[in-house]
Protein backbone atom coordinates (compact mmCIF):
# COMPACT_ATOMS: atom_id res chain seq x y z
CA UNK A 1 0.00 0.00 0.00
CA UNK A 2 1.82 3.27 -0.89
CA UNK A 3 -0.68 6.66 -0.78
CA UNK A 4 -0.19 10.17 -0.08
CA UNK A 5 -2.76 12.64 1.47
CA UNK A 6 -2.63 16.42 0.85
CA UNK A 7 -4.52 19.62 1.75
CA UNK A 8 -3.82 22.76 0.36
CA UNK A 9 -4.74 26.19 1.62
CA UNK A 10 -8.14 25.05 3.13
CA UNK A 11 -10.51 27.58 4.64
CA UNK A 12 -14.22 27.08 5.93
CA UNK A 13 -16.82 29.30 7.57
CA UNK A 14 -19.92 29.03 9.87
CA UNK A 15 -22.26 31.83 9.07
CA UNK A 16 -20.30 35.22 9.77
CA UNK A 17 -17.85 32.95 11.41
CA UNK A 18 -14.34 31.57 10.21
CA UNK A 19 -13.73 27.97 11.33
CA UNK A 20 -10.45 27.45 10.09
CA UNK A 21 -7.86 28.70 6.95
CA UNK A 22 -5.34 28.08 5.49
CA UNK A 23 -5.07 24.70 6.73
CA UNK A 24 -2.18 22.16 5.24
CA UNK A 25 -1.32 19.20 5.62
CA UNK A 26 0.84 16.02 4.42
CA UNK A 27 0.60 12.12 5.62
CA UNK A 28 1.97 9.96 3.57
CA UNK A 29 2.03 6.05 3.73
CA UNK A 30 2.88 4.38 7.76
CA UNK A 31 1.62 7.91 8.99
CA UNK A 32 -1.05 9.72 10.73
CA UNK A 33 -1.60 13.43 12.01
CA UNK A 34 -3.84 14.21 15.15
CA UNK A 35 -6.17 16.63 14.80
CA UNK A 36 -6.69 18.87 18.28
CA UNK A 37 -8.47 21.82 19.27
CA UNK A 38 -11.27 22.59 21.63
CA UNK A 39 -15.35 21.90 20.56
CA UNK A 40 -16.47 24.16 18.17
CA UNK A 41 -13.00 24.87 16.25
CA UNK A 42 -13.68 23.48 13.58
CA UNK A 43 -11.85 19.33 14.03
CA UNK A 44 -15.11 17.56 12.88
CA UNK A 45 -15.74 20.38 9.67
CA UNK A 46 -11.56 19.76 8.60
CA UNK A 47 -12.77 15.86 8.51
CA UNK A 48 -15.48 16.34 6.47
CA UNK A 49 -14.17 18.61 4.09
CA UNK A 50 -11.42 15.57 3.59
CA UNK A 51 -13.55 13.09 3.16
CA UNK A 52 -14.89 15.07 0.59
CA UNK A 53 -18.46 15.32 2.39
CA UNK A 54 -18.02 18.93 3.04
CA UNK A 55 -17.37 22.03 0.39
CA UNK A 56 -14.58 23.64 1.55
CA UNK A 57 -14.60 28.12 1.14
CA UNK A 58 -11.27 27.57 -0.37
CA UNK A 59 -8.27 25.22 -1.07
CA UNK A 60 -7.38 21.57 -2.53
CA UNK A 61 -8.04 17.78 -0.92
CA UNK A 62 -5.38 15.81 -3.04
CA UNK A 63 -5.18 12.19 -3.34
CA UNK A 64 -1.79 10.96 -4.75
CA UNK A 65 -1.59 14.37 -6.44
CA UNK A 66 -4.84 14.19 -8.29
CA UNK A 67 -7.56 16.73 -6.47
CA UNK A 68 -10.25 14.34 -4.89
CA UNK A 69 -13.04 16.13 -7.44
CA UNK A 70 -11.14 14.40 -10.33
CA UNK A 71 -11.49 10.91 -9.08
CA UNK A 72 -14.23 10.82 -6.25
CA UNK A 73 -14.98 7.39 -6.66
CA UNK A 74 -11.53 5.90 -6.57
CA UNK A 75 -11.18 8.18 -3.36
CA UNK A 76 -14.02 6.85 -2.13
CA UNK A 77 -12.76 3.67 -2.00
CA UNK A 78 -9.99 4.63 -0.65
CA UNK A 79 -11.31 5.93 2.77
CA UNK A 80 -12.89 5.03 5.86
CA UNK A 81 -14.83 7.95 7.72
CA UNK A 82 -15.72 7.57 10.99
CA UNK A 83 -17.63 10.61 12.26
CA UNK A 84 -18.02 11.20 16.30
CA UNK A 85 -21.05 9.81 17.06
CA UNK A 86 -20.84 5.37 16.63
CA UNK A 87 -23.04 5.48 13.64
CA UNK A 88 -25.13 2.43 14.66
CA UNK A 89 -28.54 1.66 14.13
CA UNK A 90 -30.74 0.68 17.54
CA UNK A 91 -32.86 -2.12 15.67
CA UNK A 92 -29.70 -4.06 14.94
CA UNK A 93 -27.45 -6.60 16.35
CA UNK A 94 -23.63 -6.37 15.82
CA UNK A 95 -23.42 -8.47 13.61
CA UNK A 96 -26.13 -6.89 11.07
CA UNK A 97 -24.86 -3.27 11.84
CA UNK A 98 -20.90 -3.89 10.74
CA UNK A 99 -22.41 -6.29 7.73
CA UNK A 100 -24.43 -3.08 6.92
CA UNK A 101 -21.58 -0.77 7.68
CA UNK A 102 -19.02 -2.61 5.07
CA UNK A 103 -21.63 -3.42 2.23
CA UNK A 104 -22.00 0.00 2.32
CA UNK A 105 -18.45 0.69 1.57
CA UNK A 106 -18.45 -1.95 -1.05
CA UNK A 107 -16.54 -4.00 1.02
CA UNK A 108 -17.76 -8.08 1.10
CA UNK A 109 -16.75 -10.40 4.24
CA UNK A 110 -17.49 -13.80 5.00
CA UNK A 111 -20.17 -14.20 7.90
CA UNK A 112 -17.05 -16.28 9.64
CA UNK A 113 -14.69 -13.30 9.36
CA UNK A 114 -17.73 -11.00 10.76
CA UNK A 115 -18.24 -12.92 13.75
CA UNK A 116 -14.14 -13.74 14.60
CA UNK A 117 -13.57 -9.69 14.38
CA UNK A 118 -16.31 -9.06 16.71
CA UNK A 119 -15.00 -11.77 19.05
CA UNK A 120 -11.34 -9.76 18.83
CA UNK A 121 -13.23 -6.45 20.16
CA UNK A 122 -15.22 -8.45 22.64
CA UNK A 123 -18.58 -8.49 21.44
CA UNK A 124 -18.35 -12.26 20.99
CA UNK A 125 -21.49 -12.76 23.38
CA UNK A 126 -23.01 -9.66 22.90
CA UNK A 127 -23.06 -10.17 18.70
CA UNK A 128 -26.46 -10.85 18.71
CA UNK A 129 -27.88 -8.52 20.74
CA UNK A 130 -29.98 -5.65 19.67
CA UNK A 131 -27.30 -2.46 19.44
CA UNK A 132 -29.68 -0.39 22.16
CA UNK A 133 -28.87 -3.12 24.52
CA UNK A 134 -25.63 -2.28 23.96
CA UNK A 135 -23.28 -0.15 26.60
CA UNK A 136 -21.70 3.21 24.54
CA UNK A 137 -18.47 1.42 24.23
CA UNK A 138 -19.68 -1.60 23.09
CA UNK A 139 -21.47 0.11 20.87
CA UNK A 140 -18.17 1.94 20.19
CA UNK A 141 -16.48 -1.71 19.64
CA UNK A 142 -18.63 -2.27 16.41
CA UNK A 143 -16.90 0.25 14.49
CA UNK A 144 -13.28 -0.96 15.80
CA UNK A 145 -14.53 -4.06 14.38
CA UNK A 146 -14.39 -2.61 11.33
CA UNK A 147 -11.54 -1.16 11.04
CA UNK A 148 -10.36 -5.23 11.72
CA UNK A 149 -12.17 -5.68 8.38
CA UNK A 150 -12.85 -2.65 6.05
CA UNK A 151 -9.09 -2.72 3.62
CA UNK A 152 -9.38 1.58 3.40
CA UNK A 153 -6.01 3.09 2.50
CA UNK A 154 -6.83 6.30 4.61
CA UNK A 155 -8.77 6.46 7.99
CA UNK A 156 -10.90 9.40 8.93
CA UNK A 157 -11.60 9.41 12.36
CA UNK A 158 -13.33 11.76 14.67
CA UNK A 159 -12.63 11.19 18.10
CA UNK A 160 -12.73 7.33 18.28
CA UNK A 161 -11.72 7.16 21.48
CA UNK A 162 -14.85 8.35 22.91
CA UNK A 163 -17.10 6.33 25.21
CA UNK A 164 -14.41 3.29 25.42
CA UNK A 165 -12.49 1.95 28.77
CA UNK A 166 -8.61 2.04 28.95
CA UNK A 167 -8.84 -1.91 27.23
CA UNK A 168 -11.08 -0.65 24.52
CA UNK A 169 -8.21 2.14 23.89
CA UNK A 170 -5.30 -0.13 24.24
CA UNK A 171 -7.26 -2.25 21.45
CA UNK A 172 -7.81 1.16 18.69
CA UNK A 173 -4.17 2.12 19.22
CA UNK A 174 -2.96 -1.51 18.20
CA UNK A 175 -5.27 -0.99 15.30
CA UNK A 176 -3.72 2.04 14.30
CA UNK A 177 -0.18 0.64 14.80
CA UNK A 178 -1.04 -2.15 12.65
CA UNK A 179 -2.60 -0.15 9.84
CA UNK A 180 0.31 2.11 9.64
CA UNK A 181 2.87 -1.23 9.89
CA UNK A 182 0.87 -2.08 7.00
CA UNK A 183 1.64 1.89 4.90
CA UNK A 184 -2.01 2.70 5.78
CA UNK A 185 -2.51 6.49 7.19
CA UNK A 186 -4.81 8.56 8.96
CA UNK A 187 -6.58 11.69 10.40
CA UNK A 188 -7.68 11.48 13.40
CA UNK A 189 -9.35 14.19 15.63
CA UNK A 190 -8.50 13.75 19.25
CA UNK A 191 -8.16 15.16 22.78
CA UNK A 192 -6.69 12.27 23.99
CA UNK A 193 -2.57 11.56 23.16
CA UNK A 194 -2.05 8.12 21.69
CA UNK A 195 0.56 5.32 22.38
CA UNK A 196 2.05 5.97 18.49
CA UNK A 197 3.40 9.18 17.48
CA UNK A 198 1.51 11.18 14.88
CA UNK A 199 3.82 13.08 11.87
CA UNK A 200 2.37 16.11 13.14
CA UNK A 201 -0.35 17.69 15.21
CA UNK A 202 -2.84 19.98 13.85
CA UNK A 203 -4.04 22.72 16.00
CA UNK A 204 -7.54 23.90 15.07
CA UNK A 205 -8.78 27.27 16.90
CA UNK A 206 -7.27 30.27 18.24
Amino acid sequence: MSARLEARDLACTRGASTLFRGVCLEVGAGEWVAVRGPNGSGKTTLLRCVAGLTRPERGTVLWDGEAIEARRARYHAAILYAGHLAGVKDELDAEENLRGALRLRGVAVPDAAIRAALADVGLERHRRLPARRLSAGQRRRIGLARLLLDPAALWLLDEPLTALDDAGQRLFERLLERHLATGGLALVATHQDLASTPVRSLGMGP
